[in-house]
């Protein structure tokens, strides 16, 4: 079957570089291996607050977990109080309030805990048509190796398969996705232990490329529409980035768009990084204490899922 790429190469506009201060003594003991930054430097002349962890995965791997609330949301604080007090938490995967469920894959000592959500049901002159994206992720493998790929998950499988690819949304009648109804030649097994999911992917091969036409993450322009971010990626010497963006705090923090917040990550020289599930959801803490002011009236958000850096 052959299939079409819609990479999405966007230009990058006059974003000026963020000008960023190590502030490690406002949160406590730092392990060894981590540093946390602080930014208020202003986004296209628009008020900002960001903070980022950079984390040197070839000698934490082993600390980095991934934790759902198995049919539960819970606030970043609650993971923290109830996980061994966490030196890093932060939120990862889209979730529906239903049922609490995770819209992504996570992954956690190599068991899959959640599953991508392949199927979307049209709507107009759709009804009755699926389309069927592939969700993309983070993920880290026994040796501590990075990777950010496109997914597809299965729960009758073990392990997720991944492409270094995007690969076009397919749309068919169906209402499910199996590996009946794809190239399967374009994926191999994930052999990844700790992962979370989320997307649109922001950098490739550090540029960015955003593949949400491909990952059916966001309508219409609203990659242009700011808000509060979380986003995670690495740079070439095994250093992981955990960004977090306030937003939506009016004169204070306006938040970013989703290719300012790639050319942050591409400018602190991730060569991969990847969306995760942002807006009132973004909150990340160190050593218990909230880095960005999360941006719902009654603070922290309950969430499915978080990774942690022990």
């Amino acid at each position: 079957m052959r299939v079409t790429l819609l990479v999405c190469v966007l230009p990058i506009f006059a974003t000026a570089q963020l000008q960023w201060k190590q502030v490690d003594s406002l949160f406590g003991i730092m392990p060894i291996n981590a540093h946390i930054y602080y930014s208020e430097s202003t986004i296209d002349g628009k008020p900002n607050k960001a903070y980022y962890a950079l984390v040197d995965v070839k000698k934490t791997y082993k600390s980095i977990e991934a934790i759902v609330g198995n049919g539960k949301r819970y606030t970043p604080t609650q993971y923290f109080e109830n996980n061994k007090q966490p030196f890093l938490v932060v939120n990862t995967t889209f979730f529906e309030f239903v049922q609490n469920r995770n819209l992504n894959l996570v992954m956690n000592k190599g068991i899959l805990l959640a599953y991508n959500m392949h199927t979307l049901a049209g709507r107009g002159k759709d009804t009755f048509t699926y389309r069927h994206p592939f969700a993309s992720a983070f993920g880290i493998n026994k040796r501590g190796t990075m990777d950010i790929a496109w997914t597809y998950t299965d729960s009758s499988k073990k392990l997720p398969l991944a492409t270094q690819q995007p690969i076009a949304a397919y749309k068919d009648s169906l209402n499910y996705l199996s590996t009946d109804h794809f190239d399967k030649d374009q994926f191999t097994k994930w052999k990844v232990k700790t992962a979370v999911g989320g997307g649109p992917v922001l950098l490739q091969d550090g540029q960015i490329k955003i593949t949400n036409n491909e990952e059916l993450k966001f309508t219409g322009k609203a990659i242009n529409d700011k808000h509060p971010r979380t986003a995670i990626g690495y740079t070439a010497d095994g250093q992981m980035i955990v960004l977090v963006v306030e937003g939506r705090n009016p004169g204070k923090a306006e938040g970013a768009d989703l290719i300012q917040l790639a050319t942050i990550l591409k400018d602190l020289g991730c060569i991969e990084a990847i969306n995760l599930d942002g807006g009132g959801s973004s909150c990340m803490l160190i050593n218990g204490k909230e880095t960005i002011k999360p941006s719902d009236k009654e603070g922290q958000r309950p969430v499915p899922a978080v990774l942690v850096v022990l």
